[in-house]
Formats: C-alpha cells, sequence, structure tokens
C-alpha cells in the first residue's frame, strides 16, 4: 500500500492510510486478534456472520 504526502500535508495522508486500512478490515482482524477466541466461539461467530450476509444479499436483491 502506498500513500503520498501532498505539500508536506502528513495529517491528509494519515486520514487517507486510516480509511484505506478501514476498508480493508485491518483494524477489524487486528480487534479480534488481540484475546484468545475458543474454536467453538470462532465457528458460531463465522456462522452468524454468514447469516447476516446472506439476509442482506437476499434484501438487496428482492428491492431490485
Amino acid at each position: 500500500m502506498k500513500i503520498e504526502v501532498k505539500d508536506n500535508n502528513v495529517e491528509q495522508a494519515l486520514r487517507v492510510l486510516k480509511r484505506k486500512l478501514q476498508r480493508e478490515g485491518f483494524f477489524k482482524v487486528i480487534k479480534m486478534k488481540s484475546n484468545y477466541e475458543k474454536p467453538s466461539e470462532k465457528k458460531k461467530r463465522i456462522k452468524t456472520e454468514n447469516i447476516k450476509r446472506v439476509k442482506k444479499l437476499l434484501k438487496l436483491k428482492n428491492r431490485i
């Protein structure tokens, strides 16, 4: 990942970097890996995430 600093504006470059990292899900991964997650909890979390994703896709599909 490459971020260009224009006109020595480091603050703007940091904002762009944070936005890109957030879109990629970097912060979510770091938060998840900060604590140990039991395998059973991991399976349960993945299952609920998949259910939410499918419901969201169906909801969007029904709109069209």
